[in-house]
């Protein structure tokens, strides 16, 4: 069977697709949840259960799929979207059996044609083996129903989605106004208040830094790092490439089947057993960039709670082509605050820049408040620029929408907006124009972009809809 997978990769692939994930709910799949305990349901879809062991098993087999670890597997961001991509499924396979969509058996004939494995079987004819088509499909252990079944289902699934997201703007004058909106350049002077500017006027006393400090503990606190034992096994060029693979399968196998210790390995591929202490969460920056306690994946495994609390060795990484590695966290030193003498010039620098800050803001009130009297003061201000949403030169985020806001039947206004150094920033618009052509390009790609958006819009809506019809319960988060 597995020869015959590997012959006929493609489409074992495009069944393992349609017919193992997706279909789940169209063959039934309470006839198995219904054996575990309810405490290990996660979500109900038409009170039919989405189960931990369900997402778990889903999240190992994607992650393999992508050479992710089994770290990586059982990681909560990774199995929630496992488990997100689960309930979209269910909720498609709903509203599938609720709209009582179908496909012919002309158009399911016709899309089957179109898999090179099965367009190989027409006669020069025009007549079809059923016989190697039956063959080929017990060689991945499926029969012609359960196949046709499952690709018609998928084929319902493609409509549904295609008919539901397939969204174009009703007008086409729209996409036009909203990229020359996109377009529309202001003229724009700016002036910017930055806490450097301000911290040579902070003088703290000593009393004052001893209560910042204080109150900040966490601030000041040394991060949590391990001391650790690894292996580091290598290839050598001058060995067979069978024979170190053998050495890979038995360092993997041993420090996964002995965790407790990295000796059984050591001692039999006679390796030796390396140190390495104040390993943080990023790293060690006083070790190598491609030293194994720099590989983000060797580092992250170290701090998984398995490895951290029952001091077990990591998996096998491969770091590098021929060079692999297991560790174990020896001691584990958690995070502690530490002295303020030790600390003294840090409490200084941060108390000091907050404090200039806060300086910074004041003036920029100030200076504000005289400007929204007499906005044509332009004294401070820098050379002016053209700016537009297309070409927003240096601003961005709250600052752009600050002055694209701006009505320009009110100029010239000044504007205040808040930088991401926590300095403050006055522009001053004081003139509006249309580029003089439109980007013929930049306007299509606008609209392919904006009927996207639309159409990413309807799906949620739609799935939101199905939701409510399926009667989605949560009945326990994910651990």
């Amino acid at each position: 069977m597995l020869d015959s997978v590997r012959k006929h990769q493609k489409l074992a692939q495009i069944i393992l697709l349609i017919f193992i994930v997706p279909s789940f709910a169209l063959f039934g799949i309470s006839s198995y949840t219904d054996f575990f305990d309810k405490d290990t349901d996660l979500v109900k879809i038409d009170g039919k259960p989405i189960t931990t062991q369900e997402v778990d098993n889903n999240a190992k087999r994607q992650a393999e799929r992508f050479g992710g670890t089994s770290q990586i597997a059982q990681s909560l961001p990774f199995r929630q979207a496992v488990l997100d991509e689960l309930i979209q499924q269910r909720l498609l396979a709903f509203a599938v059996r609720d709209l009582k969509l179908s496909i012919s058996n002309a158009y399911l004939s016709q899309s089957l044609a179109q898999i090179p494995e099965i367009k190989a079987m027409y006669k020069p004819d025009g007549s079809f083996d059923s016989a190697r088509y039956r063959q080929l499909l017990a060689n991945v252990g499926m029969t012609v129903d359960q196949f046709e079944n499952a690709q018609r289902f998928d084929l319902m699934i493609q409509q549904l989605v295609t008919a539901v997201a397939r969204t174009e703007l009703p007008n086409p004058k729209l996409a036009s106004m909203i990229s020359t909106m996109y377009e529309t350049e202001r003229q724009v002077q700016s002036l910017r208040f930055t806490a450097n500017e301000f911290v040579n006027k902070v003088n703290p006393t000593d009393a004052q830094l001893q209560e910042y400090y204080q109150a900040n503990t966490k601030l000041f606190e040394s991060p949590e790092t391990i001391d650790v034992e690894f292996l580091v096994l290598k290839a050598d060029p001058k060995e067979d490439a069978k024979v170190f693979n053998d050495k890979a399968d038995q360092f993997a196998n041993i420090t996964y089947d002995q965790a407790d210790s990295l000796k059984p390995a050591a001692d039999k591929l006679k390796l030796s057993i390396q140190s390495a202490k104040g390993v943080g969460r990023n790293g060690q920056a006083s070790l190598s960039k491609d030293h194994p306690m720099n590989d983000r994946r060797v580092v992250q495994a170290l701090f998984n709670d398995e490895a951290l609390k029952n001091k077990r060795n990591i998996e096998a990484v491969q770091i590098a082509p021929g060079t692999f590695v297991s560790a174990r966290v020896v001691t584990f030193n958690p995070s502690k605050v530490l002295p303020y003498k030790e600390v003294s010039a840090e409490v200084r620098r941060q108390y000091s820049l907050k404090a200039a800050q806060k300086l910074a803001a004041e003036a920029a009130g100030t200076r504000f408040e005289a400007l929204q009297k007499n906005p044509n003061d332009t004294n401070g201000f820098g050379k002016p620029v053209w700016v537009s949403r297309n070409k927003p030169i240096d601003l961005i985020g709250p600052q752009l929408d600050a002055v694209m806001a701006v009505d320009p039947a009110k100029l010239p206004v000044v504007v205040s907006a808040q930088g991401s150094d926590g300095g403050i920033t006055l522009y001053r618009i004081d003139q509006v124009r249309q580029p003089p052509a439109a980007d013929p390009k930049m306007r299509a790609a606008q609209a392919q972009q904006m009927e996207a958006l639309a159409a990413q819009a309807e799906f949620a809506a739609f799935l939101n809809h199905m939701r409510i019809l399926a009667d989605v319960k949560v009945i326990n988060p994910l651990k």
